[in-house]
């Protein structure tokens, strides 16, 4: 029979100096953030705002959440480095366990990074540009007959906004892998 322990307030701060709950803290915020933004907050207020302020709490969501997406795979990459010392001597060989999860941890941090300091940026500019010539031009974004110069700017979010979500959905799922990874062999 497994022995029991008693929880006391010492062994409970003891808890949080463990490195290993720490990563598995960190993780589980990485992943339940991704997917709670990929997945439920991003539709659910789309369908509950008006558009203006469904793109006023995109807009300031998405720069928070891609640098604490950033913060935290950093962290989770570091300290998987550290802790597993043989990965960077066999980067070649991603079918190595161990490698396999650098390359899903840093393929988490180039997305999001490429999201929050590349793509977001752009794409708010954009935004902001076709709120610009919405006013403008006393027509919305998607108005059949808009100019021109609207259209090469939807034209140009459309895009963004693809390269986003792809990135987006990546690191997400190589969250996942690394999950079931972490779930099945260890974070040690």
């Amino acid at each position: 029979m497994a022995q029991t322990d008693n929880l006391t307030l010492g062994s409970i701060f003891h808890l949080a100096n463990i490195a290993d709950g720490l990563y598995m803290l960190g993780y589980a915020w990485l992943f339940g953030m991704s997917l709670w933004v990929t997945f439920f907050g991003a539709i659910i207020s789309l369908k509950a705002l008006p558009r203006q302020y469904f793109g006023t709490l995109q807009h300031r969501v998405f720069p928070v959440y891609f640098l604490q997406s950033v913060f935290l795979s950093s962290a989770l990459l570091t300290k998987w480095i550290y802790t597993h010392p043989g990965v960077l001597n066999n980067l070649s060989n991603p079918y190595i366990g161990n490698v396999a999860q650098v390359y899903a941890l840093g393929l988490v941090l180039a997305c999001q990074g490429c999201n929050r300091f590349i793509v977001i940026p752009q794409t708010s500019s954009i935004k902001f540009q076709r709120q610009k010539l919405e006013k403008k031009e006393g027509k919305e974004y998607n108005d059949p007959i808009a100019s021109a110069e609207m259209k090469a700017l939807n034209r140009r979010f459309m895009s963004l906004h693809g390269i986003s979500s792809l990135a987006n959905l990546t690191a997400v799922i190589a969250l996942g892998i690394h999950g079931l990874w972490i779930g099945t062999a260890g974070a040690n």
